[in-house]
């Protein structure tokens, strides 16, 4: 569980280069989310253009640390499959856990990694939507910005037992 508890938000990231491979494991993990009826609606674009992670920058007042990432993934949910199963209703849910596997992967591997928020918001969804050519049935739901830190953040320690409640509030 280390990753669970080192993961934190990398805004800054160096020029070192994020390898492929380490972009296909980190997607591999995040395939491995749970899914509302196992739909596994997930699709992905990989993004490694700084223009176009420029642009990405500029879709939202949050994500700036696209412009300096070395790779963008965003993620993507296929309403078609989604669908399919009858679980359009829980895809935000499905594609958060996704994401959050991405995330983990990411700090395992030293990468360091910003969940940019899209989805729910429909000026951002739109906007990957026109730029990257995104089919109507596809919903844009976060971009995950990575790239080496250029400073190891600290990672919080967020456990607050006063939280917690047995049985009953």
């Amino acid at each position: 569980m280390n990753s669970l508890f080192e993961r934190a938000s990398v805004r800054e990231f160096t020029s070192e280069e994020v390898e492929i491979q380490d972009i296909e494991d980190i997607i591999r993990a995040g395939m491995q989310a749970p899914s509302a009826m196992n739909s596994q609606p997930w699709e992905f674009i990989v993004v490694n253009d700084s223009e176009d992670m420029e642009a990405v920058s500029k879709m939202s007042p949050y994500a700036g640390p696209a412009a300096d990432a070395q790779k963008l993934i965003i993620v993507l949910a296929n309403r078609k499959i989604l669908e399919k199963y009858g679980t359009i209703d829980y895809f935000q849910q499905d594609l958060a856990a996704c994401t959050q596997n991405c995330l983990l992967e990411a700090t395992d591997k030293k990468i360091g990694s910003v969940w940019l928020g899209f989805y729910p918001d429909e000026e951002r969804v739109n906007a990957l939507k026109e730029y990257f050519d995104i089919p109507d049935y596809i919903i844009p739901f976060s971009v995950i910005a990575l790239g080496y830190p250029v400073e190891k953040p600290a990672a919080r320690r967020n456990f607050k037992p006063e939280k917690i409640h047995f049985a009953r509030y």
